[in-house]
């Protein structure tokens, strides 16, 4: 997966989290948001050299 997509799913499933607290689905709202965000420090996390 290139760096473009891993920023596309997170950027997808950060507003799949507002329309979902928008939309009152807290739980599922509360679900995307944690998994846009360990998406997002996976690809913070690949990139550092070793």
């Amino acid at each position: 997966m290139t760096d473009l997509q891993k920023d596309t799913l997170v950027g997808l499933l950060f507003v799949t989290g507002i329309f979902g607290f928008i939309s009152g689905a807290f739980v599922v709202s509360a679900l995307v948001f944690a998994v846009s965000a360990i998406f997002s420090n996976m690809n913070r996390t690949q990139s550092l050299p070793n």
